[in-house]
């Protein structure tokens, strides 16, 4: 990580993989900024608003066709947000700086969609996909960029569940249903002996249903991965559904670029992070 902190790691040599893979006594959150869907400038907004709600990570990315200097643009546009406030915080006694000290990952579409503003990016393999490009070629294609500019890989075995949406589509996933319970215990014990740190389950952006809380406890079983779940979630009831079952982290995007202001943003991160604080 470029900046270093969150309540869980605050260490000055800790990677972002530790931070991530941190024991947490909640369920932390993730706000999603897809870099196609708004400019620089307002994703580092949101991504302010979700941070003094209590998010703990930004994730950037998302669409399939996002070019690189877009990416770039709203990674460095965040990462500057999150610069001023942290010295802003300094000045100031009563403030906590650490709370801007958290990571912005990269959640790629692809090799192309890549950022040396980020801290990190989820190195995924699309293990459910029929097609080489998502199991590994993406990956070859972006590695030796990622190594030039210095990103930490946090190694990432992503599954796509039904509904599953574009990202389905676009990986050709075979998508796992809900009641593939066996089929995901076996996919996160192939993730672990693999090497993966982490495993995202994810039901597809602006799904109409979320993973099925039996498909996340199935994967939870599984010692020694972190478990990040997204998609269709837009209310606390559905967050707290998802981290009753077993995640470690959950994802929203949807609900932030659905938001008609920040206020409104404010609102309803603000109410997902306070279930999950429960």
């Amino acid at each position: 990580m470029k900046r270093r902190g969150g309540e869980d790691m605050r260490r000055a040599d800790a990677t972002t993989l530790e931070y991530v893979t941190s024991n947490s006594q909640n369920t932390r959150h993730i706000i999603l900024i897809d870099p196609a869907k708004q400019d620089p400038n307002t994703a580092a907004n949101r991504a302010m608003i979700a941070v003094e709600c209590g998010s703990s990570m930004v994730f950037v990315g998302g669409s399939t066709d996002t070019p690189d200097d877009v990416v770039h643009a709203t990674c460095q546009a965040i990462q500057e947000a999150f610069e001023l406030r942290t010295f802003a915080a300094s000045q100031d006694p009563e403030s906590d700086e650490s709370q801007w000290q958290i990571p912005v990952v990269l959640f790629p579409g692809g090799a192309h969609a890549l950022s040396p503003a980020a801290d990190a990016i989820t190195f995924m393999m699309l293990m459910n996909s029929n097609t080489r490009r998502f199991l590994v070629g993406e990956q070859i294609r972006g590695a030796p960029y990622l190594e030039k500019f210095g990103v930490e890989a946090l190694p990432t075995g992503y599954l796509v569940c039904a509904p599953g949406g574009r990202v389905g589509e676009v990986g050709e996933a075979e998508l796992i249903q809900p009641d593939d319970v066996e089929l995901v215990h076996t996919y996160a014990l192939t993730a672990r002996m693999f090497g993966f740190r982490l495993l995202y389950l994810e039901a597809g952006s602006g799904a109409d249903t979320q993973v099925s809380p039996q498909l996340i406890e199935s994967a939870r079983s599984v010692d020694n991965l972190t478990l990040v779940v997204g998609g269709g979630i837009r209310t606390p009831e559905q967050a707290a559904l998802a981290a009753k079952a077993g995640a470690d982290w959950i994802v929203t995007g949807t609900l932030t670029e659905d938001a008609a202001d920040l206020q409104e943003l404010r609102q309803r991160i603000g109410a997902i992070v306070s279930v999950l604080n429960d």
